[in-house]
């Protein structure tokens, strides 16, 4: 028995620390390693703005429910009881039973107790309202899902934006690694040269300054590609106590494939899809409101079994029940309404009419977006190859001057001045970078090539 008790006892301990690893394992940060596009994937199902768009959908099905069940009949069951405490009395001419001449004499109609219970059935036959209404249905559900593709591809572009940018940061701070490698071995020879009598303490205090000034540019580098990382994340809805690391790379050749790509067609742009979309739906609005100035034809179908009672027997057998039942057509024909429905058709037409200046507008704005975004990206791939031989050309110049001051033949200021140059070709070469990654995206969200 003991030893059954202690197996039972060992057996609990290792459940309780199974429960706890467990829920200290799903509470661990989790590392997210992420490519540019499973990034985007991530984003475009947990993004706030999605699930709401998506909700969207949703609700608009259940409107669309709504409109259904205006054209199917209505069945409606009613049961009633009543009591009544004091009947009702009436009062009738005393002449009637052989009284006197304008008097009369109390009476009560009716029982205590009255009975009812029935149903009734009620349908559209015609209305040109309900019946667009219905036509209707497909495009507002085509409608919110387009919106929901236009929230899903600017999120899509911010994401490619930031992801890239932080591709291009981490391989500025490769550079700036570089750059201070190199400054660290050029601070050592300086103080050797020093040592030996051939250079002043001067020369070793501005390589320093130098030195620092790196440093201190790849701390800010570092922190903003974090706090850029972080920027993601909360775009992307991931948990800000995940990591993300992204694998993805980016290379000059991929920023100009299809640079030259002149095609695009305004129906490939999602928010113009959507236009057209509200368009139609305005459409159908004049076709509902001119349909209202049209009769409308309903029927109506009722039973109904009544009782009085003196006592409450409703439920005893035997016990007299009387029916009542009628089916009815009702024609509504509409005659004069102050001129309502007139002003809602002039109403509907002037919203399409901004529709479809807006359609005019957004196919100018595309015109536009396309022809700046490559603009701006043939200028940044242009200014991004000048800088790279320039960055060549600033390597081959501090490379020179560097072997100079190591044979004793050139000066401190030459070689300070040529590594700044270099670090300063880089800049502007990452700079570009930069806008022509941009530029790139923001051509193909233009496009509709996204």
């Amino acid at each position: 028995m003991k030893t059954r008790l202690i197996k039972f006892i060992s057996a609990g301990m290792f459940c309780s620390i199974c429960l706890v690893a467990n829920a200290q394992q799903s509470s661990s940060p989790v590392i997210n390693k992420f490519s540019a596009k499973e990034a985007v994937d991530y984003a475009l199902k947990n993004a706030v703005q999605v699930k709401n768009a998506l909700i969207d959908i949703e609700l608009q099905r259940q409107s669309n429910k709504g409109i259904t069940a205006e054209a199917l009949p209505h069945i409606n069951g009613n049961v009633s009881v009543t009591d009544y405490l004091s009947i009702q009395t009436s009062l009738l001419p005393a002449e009637i039973f052989g009284g006197t001449a304008g008097t009369f004499i109390p009476v009560k109609f009716g029982t205590k107790y009255n009975g009812n219970y029935g149903a009734n059935l009620q349908q559209i036959l015609f209305d040109g309202q309900v019946f667009v209404g219905l036509q209707a249905r497909k495009t507002s559900i085509d409608f919110y899902t387009k919106t929901a593709e236009v929230t899903k591809e600017q999120i899509k572009a911010n994401v490619y934006k930031i992801y890239y940018q932080l591709v291009v940061g981490q391989r500025q701070i490769g550079t700036i690694n570089a750059n201070i490698d190199t400054y660290e071995k050029l601070l050592h020879d300086t103080k050797e040269i020093y040592k030996n009598g051939f250079a002043e303490k001067l020369d070793v205090d501005k390589v320093q300054v130098q030195l620092n000034n790196l440093q201190t540019q790849q701390l800010k580098a570092q922190n903003q590609i974090d706090a850029g990382i972080e920027g993601l994340k909360f775009l992307m809805n991931m948990p800000q106590k995940d990591s993300l690391v992204l694998t993805d790379t980016l290379s000059d050749e991929e920023l100009k494939a299809n640079l030259l790509d002149e095609n695009y067609d305004y129906q490939d742009r999602k928010d113009f899809q959507l236009l057209g979309l509200e368009a139609k739906l305005d459409e159908y609005n004049i076709r509902r409101y001119k349909l209202s100035k049209i009769p409308t034809l309903n029927f109506a179908a009722n039973i109904n079994q009544n009782a009085q009672r003196s006592t409450f027997d409703f439920f005893k057998a035997g016990q007299p029940y009387f029916t009542t039942s009628f089916i009815s057509f009702t024609l509504s024909v509409p005659i004069f309404d102050g001129g309502l429905r007139n002003s809602n058709i002039a109403s509907a037409k002037l919203n399409l009419s901004k529709t479809q200046n807006s359609i005019d507008q957004l196919k100018a704005s595309i015109d536009n977006d396309v022809s700046q975004s490559r603009i701006n990206m043939k200028s940044a791939i242009l200014a991004m190859d000048s800088q790279k031989k320039n960055i060549d050309l600033a390597q081959q110049v501090y490379n020179s001057t560097k072997l100079k001051y190591e044979q004793g033949l050139g000066s401190n200021q030459e070689i300070s001045t040529a590594q700044a140059d270099l670090v300063t070709a880089q800049n502007n070469y990452y700079s570009s970078l930069y806008d022509a990654i941009i530029a790139k995206i923001d051509f193909l969200q233009a496009a509709g090539k996204l």
